[in-house]
Formats: C-alpha cells, sequence, structure tokens
C-alpha cells in the first residue's frame, strides 16, 4: 500500500501529465496543426460571434468591428470562449479573439458563393467576411466548409451600388481556418489612365484595352516620332545648306533630301501601324 501511494504522489502525477502535454503538443506540430487559443479584449460597439475584428487604434486592448477601408488592419475573429481550448483573459475582457485554429465566421454572399479551399476576406458590411477575388489585399483564412444558394441563412440585409440601387445579400455562417495574412491570389493595380486616352485607345481597338498596353503604345509613338523629325530636320537642314555651297550638285541633294523625308516618313509610319496591332491584338 505505501508503494501505491508513493507511485500515485502528486509530483508524480504531475510530471506524467506534462509528458502527455509535450507529447501531444509535439505531435500537433509535427503535423502541421497549432494548437487555437483565444485572447480576451474589451470592445468598442457591439460585436457578435464569427466578426472580423480589428485593434483599435492606440489602445491595443480593444478591438472593433473591421471595415473595407481598414483591411490592412484585420486581426481575427470574435469567438465564443467554450469553443477555445485555451483562453487569456483578464477582468475587464468582454469578448475573445481567435488569431488561428477553425472558427464559424460570420459571411456574405456579396463575392459569390463560398466553398471549401476560397479564401475569406472583410465584405462592405463591417465585420462581415466574403470571398475573396484578386482585388482584396489581406484575407482572414481558407473556408473549410461553404456557403450558397442552399446554405442556411441568418439573414438578409440591403446594399445600395454605386448607381442607387439596392441589392440583397444574404448573410450566414462558415467554418474557416484562421490565418491572417496577404491574399495569394491578389493582382497588382493597374496604372491609372487618363478618360480621352482611355477612350482614343478603346475606339482604335474596339475593345478594352490594358493600361499597360497603351503606355507601351504611347512609348513607341513617342520614339517613332522623335526619329522621324530627327531624320526629317537633319536631312531638310543639310540639304539647304549643302545646295548653298554646291549649287550645281541640286539634283542630287534633292533626291538625297527625298530619300531622307520618305525613310522619316516610313519609320513614323511603321510606328503607328506597331501601335495599332499592339492596341487591336
Amino acid at each position: 500500500m505505501p508503494n501505491i501511494k508513493l507511485f500515485l504522489s502528486f509530483k508524480r502525477i504531475m510530471a506524467f501529465t506534462g509528458l502527455v502535454t509535450l507529447f501531444v503538443y509535439s505531435m500537433m506540430v509535427q503535423s502541421g496543426a497549432q494548437p487555437a487559443f483565444s485572447q480576451g479584449f474589451k470592445t468598442e460597439g457591439n460585436l457578435k460571434t464569427g466578426m472580423i475584428v480589428r485593434l483599435k487604434k492606440d489602445e491595443s486592448s480593444t478591438v472593433q468591428a473591421l471595415n473595407a477601408k481598414d483591411i490592412d488592419k484585420m486581426y481575427g475573429i470574435v469567438v465564443d470562449h467554450n469553443d477555445s481550448p485555451v483562453t487569456l483573459s483578464g477582468d475587464d475582457s468582454k469578448v475573445f479573439v481567435a488569431i488561428d485554429g477553425q472558427y464559424s465566421v460570420l459571411v456574405s454572399d456579396m463575392g459569390g458563393n463560398i466553398k471549401s479551399g476560397d479564401f475569406i476576406t472583410i465584405s462592405l458590411l463591417n465585420g462581415i467576411g466574403m470571398k475573396a477575388g484578386d482585388t482584396q489585399p489581406v484575407v482572414v483564412g481558407k473556408a473549410v466548409g461553404v456557403f450558397n444558394d442552399k446554405s442556411e441563412s441568418i439573414g438578409q440585409t440591403s446594399l445600395k451600388d454605386a448607381e442607387g440601387k439596392e441589392t440583397k445579400t444574404k448573410l450566414g455562417r462558415v467554418k474557416v481556418a484562421i490565418d491572417v495574412g496577404r491574399n495569394p491570389h491578389l493582382k497588382g493595380e493597374e496604372p491609372k489612365v487618363p478618360d480621352y486616352l482611355k477612350r482614343a485607345a478603346e475606339s482604335i481597338a474596339g475593345k478594352e484595352v490594358a493600361a499597360n498596353r497603351i503606355y507601351t503604345g504611347l512609348v513607341i509613338l513617342f520614339i517613332s516620332a522623335v526619329i522621324s523629325l530627327s531624320l526629317l530636320y537633319g536631312g531638310v537642314r543639310s540639304g539647304i545648306i549643302s545646295i548653298g555651297r554646291n549649287p550645281l550638285s541640286k539634283k542630287l541633294i534633292l533626291r538625297g533630301m527625298v530619300n531622307v523625308i520618305l525613310t522619316g516618313i516610313t519609320i513614323f509610319i511603321i510606328g503607328v501601324v506597331a501601335v495599332y496591332l499592339l492596341l487591336k491584338l
């Protein structure tokens, strides 16, 4: 009996528990998983479970619903503390926020139907997510569930577009593997093109033309025009000077001037054709 008590002593039990914890943790790390945890925060505004939040400016202990304009400030997801295996909180904590693990996120169908593997970002509704496209720089994670026309809805809301037309948006929840970071599908922003240039290019091409093609065409046109004008100016000037110095060679000099002028015009025409093909094809 004393041996059993000695074997089941408090220190031995604690040591055994520690070894088991370390073993489980190491297995999770080796399998690529991370032990999820949530942290308690004070809040600004009414936050619901599943909302995407950011840290309040100059107050890192408070979170608020994220809006689309501050997408680069995305921090995490409001979760139920009972859903998180580990929680860190203070006496004044009102909500718990997770920055890793798998949790249910409030989403809309604003970006289209969501399927497993789609990246989730913030929508135009504060704190509400949607399927990420290729223009949002930051995502909150990757969906491991679906949200579509057949999914259960928790409500609807209406939004007005730029023309003032109202569109209905379906709201629901989808499970997401939380991992705030850069959108892997992000496309670089195209440079802005003045309206008159865009209209001119589209009228020539008969279709929408990318900004890089328009600017490349302008460069080609500019270079060909500079070369042509340089040849014309240099050929005419040198021809006039040569005629003044040697009037007897006038016919020969004029013939050379014509050749130079034709060469300059040809170069410019080639440049114009190149620009046309660049915009058209």
